[in-house]
């Protein structure tokens, strides 16, 4: 299977450097934004640099768009994995388009409700797992299968 991992820098790329022993079976590529942490992938993994899209900016959002449309069509994952943050929202609506599965991790941090990223993609996800087993109340399609 081929995975596309789709993340920003700083806690979400931990988080999925934290599912290394999944995504380390599988043929995949890397979607983030170039900063320190992340750079820590270069020579190992095939990585696709992206502008950082901040939280609630829209105007990168749109600039986005083009290059994952781009991207999935180029790489054709079998299935994306997002820890999210913002890049999130783009790649889960194109992957909906294309027909590609999208699995969602909420942060650990989100013990109450889910993050805006979160309530975006949850409608569209294949699958939306959460870390708190209260959300799971909350939002019936999440799944909590522990903690990352």
């Amino acid at each position: 299977m081929k995975l596309m991992l789709v993340c920003t820098s700083g806690g979400h790329f931990s988080t999925m450097r934290s599912l290394k022993s999944f995504w380390e079976l599988h043929e995949r590529v890397w979607v983030t934004d170039r900063k320190k942490d992340t750079e820590s992938l270069m020579g190992d993994e095939e990585v696709f640099w992206m502008p950082y899209q901040a939280p609630r900016n829209v105007m990168t959002l749109l600039l986005n768009l083009p290059r994952i449309f781009y991207l999935l069509l180029q790489q054709k994952p079998d299935m994306v994995v997002s820890t999210g943050a913002s890049i999130a929202i783009g790649t889960a609506m194109l992957t909906k388009l294309l027909g590609i599965k999208f699995v969602f991790i909420e942060s650990i941090s989100r013990s109450q409700e889910l993050s805006l990223s979160g309530k975006i993609v949850y409608r569209v996800s294949d699958e939306f797992y959460v870390q708190w087993p209260t959300l799971v109340e909350k939002y019936p399609k999440a799944l909590y299968r522990g903690y990352v």
